[in-house]
């Protein structure tokens, strides 16, 4: 099992899923049901780990509902 997990600047958990696969589709489901959470309006910051299934998932979500994250670094 996998734990996705959403906190806030002061460490308060906001949402969480567990999943039993570790991809693009199971971090997109997470990000949609995090993102429709009362708690946040915008994220200001995203941190993930090394898990190639998270730029995928983002910017599938970019395309399908015009999410907008923070302007991404280049470097």
């Amino acid at each position: 099992m996998y734990l996705y997990r959403a906190v806030d600047s002061e460490g308060n958990t906001i949402d969480f899923y567990l999943s039993k696969s570790r991809n693009h589709k199971a971090a997109k489901r997470f990000f949609k049901k995090a993102l429709q959470s009362f708690h946040v309006s915008k994220p200001r910051v995203i941190t993930v780990d090394k898990n190639p299934a998270y730029p995928i998932a983002i910017e599938q979500l970019e395309e399908e509902k015009g999410y907008q994250w923070a302007p991404k670094s280049e470097g």
